[in-house]
């Protein structure tokens, strides 16, 4: 499968790529918005396309034309403000959604936020970026795409163990960037994940094993 990370220079976007480079079942194409961002992943080997979710849904659609498959990881950052979490996390999100659906890619994976859907549970603190969130996914779900949405709790950057906790009203908790990663690459062929959102924390069973359960 030919997968298209946008956002593949943040942390969790990398991490996605590398496990998609390592794989003898995907191909990976890194969406990054800068020149200087290129380099990393030509020396990866990975093939790259230049382009941002600030751009118009035609050069998206460009960008991401015949690949198989898009993991949406862009986001604003915990360092701007409202406004770019407006343009990027939920403007972004659509136009890339849009994008997909015009160029004929039928799977997209979605990176949001665990709680994203219950507005009783939104950190007051990054409110705006909650309803971003929740909007983006709303459109997402109502696509049609074939669809994945992980919701993962608090991120860390610590080494990941391979076991998670997956369901409905999960006691909010974390889990490191690189076990997030490697749900979103196991998700990708698992048919048992298509059409489903799902709440993500660190836990006890191995990743393969949890998306199985479902």
């Amino acid at each position: 499968m030919k997968v298209c990370v946008v956002g593949a220079n943040g942390q969790i976007g990398k991490q996605v790529v590398g496990l998609l480079k390592e794989s003898s079942e995907h191909t990976p194409i890194a969406m990054v918005r800068k020149q200087e961002q290129v380099a990393h992943f030509e020396n990866l080997g990975v093939e790259t396309v230049l382009a941002s979710v600030a751009d118009s849904v035609d050069k998206i659609r460009d960008a991401i034309s015949g690949c198989d498959a898009v993991v949406f990881t862009a986001g604003s950052g915990g360092h701007t403000g409202p406004d770019q979490t407006l343009l990027i996390d939920l403007d972004g999100a659509v136009k890339t959604i849009e994008a997909a659906e015009q160029s004929g890619v039928k799977r997209f994976v979605m990176v949001s936020a665990l709680g994203a859907d219950q507005r009783e549970k939104w950190n007051e603190a990054i409110r705006p970026y909650y309803v971003a969130k929740h909007y983006a996914d709303r459109i997402l779900e109502q696509s049609d795409l074939t669809y994945t949405i992980v919701r993962p709790g608090g991120l860390l950057n610590e080494e990941g163990t391979g076991k998670i906790a997956i369901g409905e009203n999960l006691t909010r908790n974390t889990i490191p960037r690189a076990d997030v990663a490697k749900v979103i690459v196991a998700s990708l062929t698992e048919e048992r994940t298509y059409r489903q959102s799902l709440d993500l924390v660190s836990g006890d069973v191995p990743v393969a094993d949890a998306l199985k359960k479902l």
